[in-house]
């Protein structure tokens, strides 16, 4: 018997949401490491906004075809199939990884070929010589999504016999792969540039993304092979068709700092890229971990017809992701400068550029709670079965954003762009949360009321970092290297932060510290 066996479903799921938090935690470092590393060589210069600007094409194109979704449309319908028939279950896996496969080839080779034609369009602020190598860059990194479609298919299958731990590798592999090429290549001279990085990414979308996911899927029983037609294909592509269409401001968010981004000015496509890599790490060691691990087991509670269950189990999820995402968040607020300084300064990354990066850091930083609210309700409709509603609202979200971008990011610069990503975000999940009223309308008791007042408990704790931190700044200024000054500032602004926090949960929220502490108690009790 499995060790998943012998536990009950709730803590399935928080030891499932801890697997995928720590993945993603070290992921994001990961990444704000490898951020790091391309701010200290080129800072953020034309040559950054490039590498940025590479991703729009394939990543439009993996949201086309719902490559970051497919484990999300395929699990409840196989899950079903394997529960009835397994030879069934098996066909159209097969059925669909055929389809996907071939539709993801295609459509790469057809962009592979006319990308010079595409190119003046995906970042109009770019001049020709910038237009040429942006060309390259997207040659390198396209065919990436010919591995990320399948890999997700295999994933997919993973998360079904609840096996996360291989799905919790891909992301470090991934990074892993971006950093030692885009490190090693130039060195080697097999690249120049940030074109190491982009053959890391194309490496590692191989290794991690296709070839582990494959091998783990292998080791524990998979039957594929050539199917074209099964009944099921219609209602996945049901399911499915929704998310390609639907261009949700969730999907486009990252494409739109970077297009509109390109409109305010040279660098600030990357100021805005490392800003928001930062505002990430809380959204998806938090919030992407939560929605990831509840899902199977919301999909299995619709699929059992137990609402009362399944709304019981997303107000769970909903109010301790916010308690724990709030004082981060707010933390994160008073600290963005510092942070931005102790990761990126260095190099042709110096201090004009986190003064301007930071702004765009705390306008990100505010929309965090909203990231997670939305991340947990729009899982919560796709167990239902139900990719519709998500897609028409992120939908008119989008076309009703897009004239503000088109506005504001020539005139007002970065911090246009910055307040717009954040203000979509807050929209569409208020709207998502308007619009899920009638089938979550229980989930819904009582979370309002804990989101203001852990907003005013978090208030003092908040002011007091701020203040703290300005305070020994202006003491240690010119006192010690400023690297040192930075991480002084972050830690002693952590630890008031915490110590004021735990202080006014006591008083106000006690709840909120038995929520924190409660793994380590259950955890104190075991070993007892």
């Amino acid at each position: 018997m499995s060790f998943f066996a012998k536990i009950n479903a709730r803590q399935q799921m928080g030891i499932a949401a801890l697997i995928m938090g720590f993945s993603v935690l070290i992921s994001r470092f990961m990444g704000l490491f490898r951020d790091k590393v391309i701010s200290w060589q080129f800072g953020a210069s034309g040559e950054t906004d490039l590498y940025f600007a590479a991703f729009i094409l394939p990543d439009f194109l993996n949201y086309l075809l719902a490559g970051g979704y497919v484990s999300i449309t395929l699990i409840p319908l196989l899950s079903k199939l394997m529960e009835k028939d397994t030879e069934d279950a098996w066909k159209f896996f097969s059925t669909v990884f055929c389809w996907a496969t071939g539709v993801v080839v295609l459509l790469s080779l057809i962009l592979w070929i006319f990308a010079p034609y595409i190119v003046p369009f995906l970042a109009p602020g770019f001049e020709h010589a910038q237009l040429l190598r942006l060309t390259d860059f997207l040659r390198i990194i396209l065919p990436a999504q010919i591995c990320f479609l399948p890999g997700a298919c295999f994933t997919a299958l993973l998360y079904i016999r609840k096996q996360f731990t291989i799905p919790a590798l891909v992301p470090l592999i991934y990074n892993g792969m971006i950093l030692l090429c885009g490190v090693s290549f130039p060195y080697l001279g097999i690249a120049e540039g940030m074109e190491g990085f982009c053959w890391g990414v194309l490496l590692g979308a191989f290794l991690g993304s296709l070839y582990l996911p494959y091998l783990a899927a292998k080791a524990g029983g998979i039957r594929l092979s050539f199917h074209w037609k099964h009944v099921c294909l219609k209602r996945f592509l049901y399911l499915a068709l929704p998310l390609m269409i639907g261009q949700s401001v969730v999907v486009l968010d990252e494409q739109f700092i970077r297009i509109f981004g390109s409109m305010a000015g040279t660098g600030e496509v990357s100021l805005l890229s490392y800003a928001r890599r930062i505002m990430m790490v809380p959204v998806g060691v938090v919030a992407q971990a939560a929605g990831v691990a509840s899902f199977p087991f919301l999909a299995g509670l619709f699929a059992k017809n137990d609402m009362e269950s399944f709304c019981e189990t997303l107000q769970r999820a909903l109010k301790n992701t916010l308690v724990i995402v709030l004082p981060v968040t707010l933390y994160m607020i008073a600290a963005a400068k510092p942070t931005l300084g102790f990761i990126f300064e260095g190099g042709q990354f110096g201090m004009a550029e986190t003064l301007s990066a930071a702004p765009y850091l705390q306008l990100m930083l505010l929309a965090v709670p909203f990231w997670c609210i939305q991340q947990i309700l729009g899982r919560s409709f796709y167990a239902m079965e139900n990719t519709v509603t998500p897609a028409v609202v992120g939908t008119v979200v989008t076309i009703a954003i897009v004239p503000f971008y088109l506005y504001c990011s020539p005139r007002f610069g970065g911090m246009a762009v910055a307040f717009l990503t954040s203000s979509s975000i807050v929209l569409y999940a208020l709207a998502l949360c308007f619009a899920g009223r009638k089938f979550f309308q229980k989930a819904y008791q009582g979370i309002l009321c804990l989101l203001l007042k852990n907003v005013l408990c978090n208030c003092i704790p908040f002011l007091l970092c701020l203040a703290a931190g300005y305070c020994l700044e202006a003491w240690l200024q010119g006192k010690m290297p400023l690297l040192w000054v930075q991480g002084i500032e972050i830690c002693l602004g952590g630890v008031v932060f915490l110590f004021s926090y735990l202080l006014a949960a006591k008083l106000f929220l006690p709840e909120n510290i038995t929520l924190l502490l409660s793994p380590f108690l259950r955890r104190l009790k075991r070993q007892v």
